[in-house]
């Protein structure tokens, strides 16, 4: 019974403790064969299906886009009647700008050619100008030229050491001319112990004159500048502060006389260089100058000592002046006074002759009145001599008023003289 069993029952497949028989294999591949018709046929369905649809999907594209090409045609005919009118409104605007253009080119070009000839104009006019300047120019680069030739004969004049101490001397006198009235000073003037100093100058109130001496000694000055090395730069400088101290002391036992010169002596120094390279590098010729009494000036120290010098001397004279003016207000107050009182005395008569006057008036309006009176009676016989009797009073009246009058009149010629 077993030997005849069906091979469809043999185990053809061991998976792990399943047995499986070839019969179970066989429906295994059945049902599997199965499946997998059914999935093609439901495959081909799906197909068919899609197929369908997309021929219904490429249809209603094809209505699509035929009505998109309708509405681009469309389009395009609507985009035909716009680019003409738009090519007819561009026409225009074109002929229009080009007119316009036409125009601005043409006020342009008239304002350029306007511009240019100011330009020519005001070129011109530069080049007029610059001519002139450049006239102007060579005559000043002229006046520099004589400039130049002056100046190389003022540095022959200063070589000289005689010619050098009369430039120091005429700048010393142009500076004390032009700032002192003529007489307040004097050149060459000689003292008491018969020394000459360039200059005195005479002070006002009968003080002392004050000196000033002009010949300074520049010969060691100019070594000083010419000097090539340091050796021979401090050689010059002990020659040229030798050559100060020595003209100090000369200044001070000449020039200083008790009673007769100031305490006090001017030493001119004709170049403010010089007067400031004296006060920078030699102080101590500075204050041996001063202990000695004297004082070192520069050109512009002296013109403002000379101004004060002449500040003094007119304060002296404004002075002598005030004196005088003092006097004449004194002698003036006198007449104004004597006027016064000849004016109240004027003024009294006028009060005694109006106080006459009307005196006088009071009679003649009582004469008036009562001859008023008298005129208006009617006394027949009588008549007459009342008549004449008023014509008596009045001219009785009339010589009083009169002798009054001429008294009055007598009393003020009497007064005026």
């Amino acid at each position: 019974m077993n030997d005849s069993a069906s091979p469809l029952s043999e185990p053809v497949l061991r998976l792990g403790a399943s047995v499986f028989t070839l019969g179970q294999s066989l429906a295994a591949c059945g049902v599997v064969l199965l499946v997998l018709l059914g999935g093609l046929a439901y495959a081909l369905w799906r197909s068919a299906q899609a197929r369908a649809l997309a021929a219904t999907e490429a249809v209603e594209r094809t209505r699509e886009a035929e009505a998109r090409m309708a509405g681009i045609l469309q389009a395009q005919a609507e985009m035909k009647g716009s680019m003409g009118a738009l090519a007819e409104v561009f026409g225009a605007r074109q002929a229009e700008l080009t007119q316009s253009l036409g125009q601005r080119l043409d006020a342009m070009t008239g304002r350029i050619g306007q511009s240019m000839t100011e330009q020519a104009r005001s070129t011109h006019e530069s080049l007029a100008k610059l001519q002139e300047r450049l006239a102007v120019i060579d005559t000043a680069q002229g006046n520099i030229q004589s400039l130049a030739g002056q100046v190389v004969q003022l540095q022959a004049i200063l070589s000289n050491k005689q010619t050098r101490g009369a430039f120091g001397q005429s700048r010393m006198e142009a500076i004390v001319a032009d700032g002192l009235p003529h007489g307040a000073y004097a050149f060459q003037a000689t003292l008491s112990n018969g020394s000459r100093p360039d200059c005195i100058v005479k002070m006002p109130n009968g003080a002392p004159d004050l000196v000033i001496d002009a010949k300074f000694p520049l010969e060691a000055w100019n070594a000083i500048r010419a000097a090539e090395s340091p050796d021979l730069q401090k050689v010059a400088s002990q020659s040229f502060r030798r050559d100060v101290e020595v003209h100090i002391r000369d200044i001070s036992e000449k020039y200083l006389i008790q009673g007769e010169t100031q305490d006090t002596a001017f030493m001119f120094v004709p170049s403010e260089s010089v007067f400031a390279e004296i006060h920078e590098n030699f102080e101590a010729l500075v204050q041996r100058a001063h202990r000695a009494r004297v004082v070192i000036v520069s050109p512009s120290l002296l013109m403002l000592s000379i101004q004060v010098v002449q500040a003094i001397l007119k304060d002296a004279r404004m002075r002598e002046q005030a004196h005088l003016i003092q006097g004449e207000v004194v002698r003036l107050m006198e007449d104004v006074g004597r006027l016064d009182e000849r004016v109240r005395k004027l003024q009294a008569h006028f009060g005694q002759a109006s106080k006459d006057i009307d005196d006088i008036l009071v009679s003649s309006s009582k004469v008036t009145r009562r001859g008023q009176k008298i005129e208006a009676l009617e006394f027949g016989e009588h008549a007459g001599e009342a008549e004449a009797e008023t014509a008596t009073h009045a001219a009785a009246s009339k010589r009083t008023a009169d002798s009054k009058t001429g008294q009055l009149r007598l009393r003020v010629v009497e007064d005026d003289n």
